[in-house]
Order: C-alpha cells, then sequence, then structure tokens
C-alpha cells in the first residue's frame, strides 16, 4: 500500500495521550506503521555521561502510530490524504481542499 505520510508533512495528532498537538515528521516506518514526529510522544531517556556528552535525562521522540496522525492541509485542518493521476504521475492530495501535496 502506498505511504500515505511521508517525512517532511506536517501533522496533527488525532488520539492519545499527545491528542491536538502538531508536529513534522521526522521519519516513518511504512512496515511498523509508525512514525517518529517531533515534539509528540516524548519519552526520558537516562544517558551515561561520556566525553561527548554531559549524559542525563533526555527526552527523546520515540515513534507512534500512523493510524494516530492526521495531515494537515494548508489551511492547518486535519484532512485525509488521497492519490489521483496527474497526467502519468501519480500525486498526493488532501481531500479537505483538494490540493496537491507534492507535485
Amino acid at each position: 500500500m502506498a505511504a500515505k505520510l511521508k517525512t517532511g508533512d506536517k501533522v496533527v495528532v488525532i488520539a492519545g495521550k499527545d491528542k491536538g498537538k502538531e508536529g513534522m515528521i521526522s521519519s516513518v516506518d511504512p512496515k511498523a506503521g509508525k512514525a517518529v514526529v517531533e515534539g509528540v510522544n516524548m519519552a526520558v531517556r537516562h544517558t551515561r555521561q561520556s566525553q561527548t556528552s554531559q549524559g542525563g535525562r533526555l527526552p527523546k521522540a520515540v515513534p507512534i502510530e500512523l493510524s494516530n496522525l492526521a495531515f494537515l492541509d494548508k489551511n492547518g485542518k486535519p484532512s485525509r490524504v488521497g492519490f489521483k493521476m496527474e497526467g502519468d504521475k501519480k500525486v498526493r492530495f488532501a481531500k479537505t481542499t483538494g490540493d496537491v501535496i507534492d507535485a
């Protein structure tokens, strides 16, 4: 199945403890159905001090289910993503506005 959300997309969380938060997708794992979104689903990782880093309790974004994310259209509203053919190329578009996401 084609990936509806890709790295660099601006999304909003629609379910879970971070519901309503917005962020940019930094990585996607389509096989697991998860994505890492900046500033969302943060967890604290305890890191040992080394010569290069201070260490301590460092916040880190952990993966969140793709089903809990919605694409933000140009108006800043959550939208579903669809596919259509433009010429001989398959492109993604926001269903609320009909605008092409990536041309």
